[in-house]
């Protein structure tokens, strides 16, 4: 294969990562959505004012990602009917714990965008992550250092502090 060859067929593997990133960024931002639809209808009343801005900020980046998905030769995905939550949410505490596990599931799906995209694609999945990981803190009250990293996952179990997943579609 000569030099040319391989420099295309490794571009066209990056175009695709870099698409499937989004694509993935774009499910996450349907499903934090849908949960925040969720939360506000059961956050306290001195906190609605936060969950509607961050549903007004998963709403933006959606729509971002759907034009981003097309720029990259995708199809978006349209956001599913409903969506399975990681535990019932009868209570405004319970909201607060939803809030938190959807920015943390949003700050895991950029940390892959960052890795795939570059450009100014990146730098926006960058400020996208940054942004999922304040609000996961100002929800939930603690916060790591690196946002997005497996390891997260990995040290909470390991403490026995396991956080819920996030939102999937429901069937």
């Amino acid at each position: 294969m000569s030099e040319n060859a391989r420099t295309r067929v490794g571009n066209s593997d990056a175009e695709e990562r870099e698409r499937k990133a989004a694509e993935a960024a774009l499910r996450a931002e349907h499903a934090a959505v849908y949960g925040y639809g969720v939360v506000g209808g059961r956050i306290a009343p001195e906190r609605r004012d936060d969950a509607r801005t961050a549903y007004d900020a998963h709403r933006a980046r959606r729509d971002a990602l759907e034009r981003d998905v097309t720029d990259l030769g995708g199809t978006p995905e349209p956001a599913a009917a409903a969506y399975t939550l990681p535990f019932a949410v009868p209570d405004a505490a319970a909201a607060l714990r939803l809030a938190g596990a959807l920015e943390e599931r949003v700050a895991a799906v950029y940390a892959d965008l960052v890795r795939a995209a570059s450009g100014q694609r990146r730098a926006d999945a960058a400020s996208a992550l940054r942004e999922a990981a304040v609000r996961a803190v100002r929800w939930s009250g603690d916060g790591v250092a690196f946002p997005g990293l497996a390891e997260r996952s990995n040290s909470a179990k390991e403490s026995g502090k396991e956080r819920p997943a996030s939102p999937s579609p429901q069937d």
